[in-house]
């Protein structure tokens, strides 16, 4: 029998997996599906204060409030507000044993499930929390050189991270989960030459350090990215955790993009699950199945989690599981009619 690491593994690398992979949320588990990814999220805890379930500083100097729905909450204070303070600023050390001495008995809880290790905020995302958004914005124009130096500072971070996990840990990692929100409803948010100039050279320093360690690369982005997707399958990214299927344009992207990027998707948070429409939401899990993935592999079923934030009632994750699991030998059935 087939252990779930390798299950994973199989459907990132399209090498043909047994059946769909289910990616369960860390605190949010579904009883009855399959539970095939080990997802740890304590690379966020922050020795400041701040975690995901109170509002605090954070450690690289950010303050955050809770918004009045309990969920990660919002940026409030940014440490960069004024380029004045960037002189002094000195990012967290990468190192700080705060962030590594709570994941080894984690890790040995996984058994034989794949290993991921979620650090939300990769560089864009970090970058304006730090400077705030509309500063953000008009510094990739304005303010250039001061962007590079932050942008390397976060870089420098993200490589000690790796290089730290790689020494304590080694291969029972599998995968890194990392987030940078490109997109609006309808375009990304920047311009492809802001992403070339700014961004990719140092994706590509980030995912290659990455893939170095034998680990694969987990990229979350929000909203209709889809110019920027054969620029990060190019970078590196094996997987793109894609949320909002229908802004994308489901069965369009989904032939002009499967093949090439494992996706790990939910049926769309925004519209088809707050929506609760129980043969919507199958429908729209059979179109996933069918034009993202492949009979060799590219798809994970994905549980968001947070359900009440995105005002998805309680009942209807299950009946997407539920949909999934039906669907998970589809391409296996299909090859023996």
């Amino acid at each position: 029998m087939t252990d779930r690491r390798e299950i994973v593994r199989r459907a990132i690398e399209f090498d043909s997996p047994p059946r769909l992979p289910f990616w369960q949320h860390w605190n949010h588990k579904m009883p009855g599906f399959a539970d095939d990814v080990c997802n740890i999220w304590e690379m966020d805890r922050q020795e400041a204060g701040w975690f995901f379930d109170r509002a605090a500083p954070d450690d690289w100097g950010c303050g955050w409030e809770a918004t009045e729905q309990k969920n990660i909450g919002q940026v409030k204070e940014c440490p960069l507000d004024d380029w004045s303070a960037l002189n002094a600023y000195r990012p967290p050390d990468p190192r700080n044993p705060f962030y590594y001495d709570r994941l080894g008995p984690m890790l040995d809880a996984a058994d034989d499930r794949y290993v991921c290790l979620t650090a939300h905020s990769l560089l864009f995302s970090r970058l304006h929390k730090l400077r705030g958004f509309t500063n953000t914005m008009e510094d990739f124009y304005l303010e250039p050189e001061k962007v590079d130096r932050v942008l390397d500072m976060i870089v420098d971070f993200k490589i000690g991270q790796i290089d730290e996990l790689r020494r304590r840990f080694g291969d029972r990692i599998h995968g890194l989960f990392m987030t940078d929100d490109w997109g609006t409803q309808d375009r990304t948010l920047v311009s492809r030459k802001v992403l070339d100039t700014f961004f990719c050279p140092r994706y590509r320093k980030i995912f290659d350090a990455i893939h170095e360690c034998g680990w694969h690369v987990i990229l979350h982005s929000c909203g209709r990215i889809n110019d920027f997707v054969p620029t990060l399958i190019d970078l590196g990214v094996d997987v793109l955790n894609m949320q909002q299927s229908r802004a994308y344009g489901l069965v369009e992207f989904g032939q002009q993009f499967r093949g090439k990027v494992c996706f790990l998707a939910t049926v769309d948070i925004q519209t088809t699950l707050p929506g609760a429409v129980e043969s919507e939401i199958r429908e729209e899990a059979r179109l996933l199945v069918e034009n993202w993935s492949t009979p060799q592999g590219g798809l994970i079923a994905f549980d968001y989690g947070d359900w009440p934030a995105v005002n998805v009632p309680p009942e209807v994750p299950d009946i997407m599981f539920d949909e999934f699991t039906k669907l998970s030998t589809f391409w296996q059935d299909r090859s023996g009619d």
